[in-house]
């Protein structure tokens, strides 16, 4: 189900599997975060939580502070602080990113996989043009300057 949230999207540090940067939220600077949102238990939240921490699986997660709060931090790495920035028909919407700001580290362009991933999730949504999301993704910092348009529009017509 596609999304918008308030923020911005940034890429930073290094990913292991991807190669170059990663996909940050930070929902405390002004923008629009084109985003998907998928409906999974707690249980399942939590598996996807651990896995993106470097943690063993199998404890749910408590949810209580992020939804009641806005804002939960686990550790200190990436990925490990959890934000809820509202609701879809009641259900509470939560993500996980780091605890840093998008002006706090150096940023780091997105692989070429990982730009097509992206776009092509967000392309399945079905609420954007390929333009849209080719224009999104380039404008992301960390991406901005290191991807065009164009290029991010090539890399999701061949997905």
């Amino acid at each position: 189900m596609p999304v918008e949230l308030d923020g911005v999207m940034y890429f930073a540090t290094e990913s292991l599997v991807w190669g170059g940067g990663r996909a940050f939220y930070d929902p405390g600077v002004g923008g629009r975060v084109l985003a998907r949102a998928h409906l999974v238990s707690v249980g399942q939240f939590s598996d996807i939580a651990a896995q993106e921490m470097y943690r063993e699986p199998g404890d749910d997660l408590d949810l209580t502070e992020v939804v009641t709060d806005g804002r939960a931090v686990l550790g200190d790495g990436r990925y490990e602080t959890l934000v809820c920035p509202g609701a879809m028909d009641g259900i509470p919407v939560v993500t996980f990113t780091a605890p840093w700001s998008v002006n706090e580290l150096e940023w780091n362009a997105p692989s070429a996989p990982y730009v097509r991933m992206l776009g092509s999730g967000l392309l399945e949504a079905g609420a954007w043009e390929p333009d849209t999301v080719a224009r999104y993704l380039a404008a992301c910092p960390g991406a901005a300057g290191q991807w065009s348009a164009r290029d991010v529009a090539d890399l999701i017509a061949i997905s």
